[in-house]
């Protein structure tokens, strides 16, 4: 039996109808007046945080893999203190009460 037919359906459903959702989200987050420049910002340190992990995993992987595992969840783990403890709450404000919060 393939391993993919143990796989709920609904799983893959739930996917599909999820992913266009978090793409047009994933736009909706920028002020007009630095939209262009915010979105190619993301992407470059998207681009490049993709490069760093495909460019040093095989390095790490040979070095230790327990050790490849243990320093990617570190950096997972700073990332979501950052997140927890510098990036403010923005739920149900505006774009212009979000702007004034981040300029004061």
């Amino acid at each position: 039996m393939p391993l993919l037919a143990l796989i709920p359906t609904t799983v893959h459903e739930l996917a599909l109808t999820a992913t266009p959702t978090l793409a047009v989200t994933g736009m909706l987050i920028f002020a007009i007046n630095i939209e262009g420049q915010a979105r190619s910002f993301a992407t470059l340190v998207n681009w490049l945080g993709a490069w760093l992990c495909s460019y040093t995993f095989n390095f790490l992987m040979s070095w230790s893999s327990y050790g490849t595992f243990i320093l990617y969840a570190a950096i997972n783990a700073l990332a979501i203190l950052f997140v927890i403890l510098m990036v403010p709450e923005t739920k149900g404000k505006t774009l212009e009460q979000i702007q004034g919060d981040i300029n004061k």
